[in-house]
């Protein structure tokens, strides 16, 4: 469990205060849920990536909130792109034994012998709901395609689960599937169907009208 530390933000800050508090590297942050009062915090940017990156999006933080130390996880978070910044954090303080539902992503592994053969790997379905405690929720959920074949695919009730959790997605719903390649024309047929269009006279417009009028001439 990754440790990150905060500092308890007094009084009512103004939209300008939390400008220059971000521009010192610093995000504006409230800690709230289990066994605590809503409290706001600053943490620091970096360490708080850095945190992130290793135990993950659904991890457990022990976060140090003043005297005391609090058991969070990352409810959600804001991040302004064109800053490049985290610009808000909230905290959810959790009971260690209840268990949670969350989202967990799904990451394919290996390569489809179907994809080998040229099929296509689609995949519909890309984070699963999982319920567990916090301290069982896995960081991603790995299901490995190597065996599938074309036309072969595997639904929710196929993944192998190896830890203490539940997934609560339908059993039928499909997560992963190799589908036969498309009929594409080959790079032979695309250049002798350019050749065929090139080649192809161009109609010469009024080219019948002159010709009757040759006819005319000689009738009279």
């Amino acid at each position: 469990m990754a440790s990150l530390k905060s500092i308890i933000r007094q009084g009512k800050q103004t939209r300008s205060d939390l400008k220059k508090l971000r521009n010192t590297g610093k995000v504006p942050a409230v800690v709230y849920g289990y066994g605590t009062k809503n409290t706001s915090v600053k943490v620091d940017e970096v360490e708080f990536i850095k945190v992130i990156r290793e135990v993950g999006r659904n991890g457990v933080i022990d976060l140090g909130v003043g005297s005391k130390s609090i058991k969070v996880m990352v409810s959600d978070y804001q991040f302004d792109p064109l800053k490049n910044q985290i610009t808000h954090i909230d905290f959810l303080a959790i009971n260690m034994t209840e268990e949670r539902t969350v989202e967990v992503p799904v990451h394919l592994t290996g390569e489809a012998v179907g994809a080998k053969e040229g099929g296509v790997v689609e995949q519909p379905l890309f984070d699963l709901q999982v319920t567990a405690t916090p301290e069982n929720i896995p960081e991603v959920i790995e299901v490995d395609i190597s065996a599938l074949e074309i036309n072969d695919s595997y639904s929710v009730a196929d993944i192998k689960v190896s830890g203490d959790f539940t997934i609560e997605n339908d059993p039928e719903e499909s997560v992963v599937t190799v589908v036969p390649p498309t009929d594409e024309p080959t790079e032979e047929e695309v250049e002798a169907m350019e050749g065929e269009s090139a080649t192809e006279e161009p109609e010469v417009v009024g080219e019948d009208k002159e010709d009757d009028k040759e006819e005319n001439k000689d009738e009279e």
